[in-house]
């Protein structure tokens, strides 16, 4: 198995865009033991390393841009990026996408998530919540693997169900954390956890798990 490459999608690295010491960025790690993750949220990343080296892999860092396609499904918004990302880097790769899905509000935001949590953000969905009780909801991520050598891309799931909170509270975390109580939790929003403690329960945390297990085995 090649070395792995994790990656959320953000913009190009100058090394991989010239085409420079592409075949020479895992000199020193490793082989097969390090994910690259490319994100510009530090939360993102650092869950995503405490995660990984549960598994026994480092985390690294590595800038690549690629597609993002509209589409109801996070599944196939994630594999059109993941095959994207390794046409144009030539690397391994692993691509996450996640959103928020609301029972009162018939799933949404669901796959429009992040567009959503940049319009109206976690304000605007407490207005839309407003006068209604019933306030389950879950988490789901796709982590989405894909390399050079292989047919096709390899998808891992996490959910997380829990409850939306009728004020935002805590200030740990990102995007909808503020508003979302895991079922699972002590009735802290994921906001009022640390890195440590949201990764107990997180979808992303779940799918990150069961990527890093096949990956290991293979």
């Amino acid at each position: 198995m090649p070395n792995l490459v994790l990656v959320t999608i953000t913009m190009f690295s100058r090394k991989v865009e010239k085409g420079l010491d592409k075949h020479n960025v895992f000199a020193d790690f490793p082989k097969g033991r390090v994910a690259f993750f490319v994100t510009t949220n530090v939360h993102k990343l650092n869950e995503a390393r405490q995660v990984l080296a549960e598994q026994g892999l480092a985390a690294a860092m590595l800038r690549i841009e690629a597609i993002e396609v509209q589409s109801d499904h996070l599944e196939e918004i994630a594999e059109a990026s993941v095959r994207d990302a390794v046409e144009k880097s030539g690397l391994p790769v692993l691509v996450e996408d996640a959103g928020l899905f609301i029972e009162a509000l018939k799933g949404f935001p669901g796959p429009y998530s992040s567009y959503v949590y940049r319009t109206l953000g976690t304000k605007g969905i407490l207005k839309l919540m407003e006068g209604i009780a019933k306030r389950n909801a879950y988490f789901h991520s796709v982590v989405v693997f894909h390399s050079p050598e292989q047919a096709s891309p390899q998808c891992f799931h996490g959910k997380v169900e829990g409850e939306l909170a009728v004020k935002e509270r805590g200030n740990q975390g990102f995007g909808y954390d503020p508003i979302f109580e895991p079922r699972a939790g002590t009735g802290k929003t994921f906001a009022e956890m640390t890195t440590a403690e949201k990764n107990r329960f997180s979808h992303r945390a779940l799918a990150i798990r069961k990527f890093a297990a096949w990956y290991k085995s293979t």
